[in-house]
């Protein structure tokens, strides 16, 4: 690697094995000498058992989960160089984004291990901080186990309610150790997929409320005019009836 810098590497390893772990030096360092090589597991300091004139190696026989963990080499000498091996029990797939499903449908959660095949699968639900295994036997009415090929687990839940809303875990079980992959569903109300129809239909009675509002002010207004135009038609005519019954008078009066 670069000076200063540390190289890592992941090492899967799922059942007993016996494993070589080996530091070698480029060719581009060659012209170091004097060099100090210091092996550790995590911060414990471990004998390197093979050496040649640019590498250095340790063995190790791995028959539990114990024997995990990190491993790092650092050559020390003008220049110092590190590398740290990470061995680690086989990863498990779940899926990163939630599985969105409503009340009342039935959800299917799916964790797969690649390239190495479990002992056993054991799901598990989030209670607060704890974690519940699923006994589908016991409840056959709410979950059903598949354990579709030996690398793939299949979690379905029937007939969801808001209460099955959370976080699951599924966990494989290797001879070397266990290792979990995380899921989580998120549960919805059925009003949900109904909230924009509902907020349309609300839009539409406004706006059919607020027409026949002014439909009615309109004819209201119109009616109170034609009312005032009949009075004042009225009050005309009495009007003139009145300024001829006054000239009538005063004819008589005048002969």
């Amino acid at each position: 690697g670069v000076s200063g810098t540390s190289m890592e590497k992941n090492i899967t390893l799922d059942s007993a094995t016996r494993i070589e772990l080996s530091c070698r030096l480029d060719n581009k360092y060659s012209h170091l000498k004097s060099l100090q090589v210091t092996w550790k597991r995590g911060n414990e300091t471990i004998r390197h058992i093979n050496k040649t004139e640019h590498s250095w190696s340790i063995q190790l026989r791995v028959l539990d989960n114990s024997k995990l963990g990190s491993y790092s080499c650092t050559l020390k000498g003008e220049e110092e160089i590190s590398a740290t091996f990470h061995l680690q029990v086989p990863k498990i797939e779940g899926k990163e984004k939630p599985i969105v499903s409503y009340e009342g449908d039935t959800a299917v959660m799916i964790c797969k291990s690649f390239g190495y095949t479990p002992i056993a699968w054991t799901w598990y639900m989030t209670n607060g901080s704890e974690q519940i295994a699923i006994n589908d036997s016991l409840l056959a009415d709410k979950y059903v186990i598949n354990r579709i090929s030996a690398n793939v687990t299949h979690l379905k839940i029937l007939k969801l309610t808001k209460e099955d809303d959370g976080v699951y875990w599924c966990e494989a079980a290797f001879e070397l150790g266990k290792s979990k992959g995380k899921l989580k569903l998120k549960v919805l109300s059925l009003i949900v997929p109904l909230k924009p129809f509902l907020a349309i239909v609300a839009e539409v009675v406004i706006l059919v409320t607020i027409v026949f509002l002014y439909e009615m002010y309109s004819k209201k207004k119109e009616e109170h005019a034609e009312d005032e135009k009949e009075f004042d038609q009225i009050e005309q005519l009495k009007s003139e009836e009145s300024n001829g019954l006054e000239n009538s008078s005063a004819r008589h009066r005048r002969i």
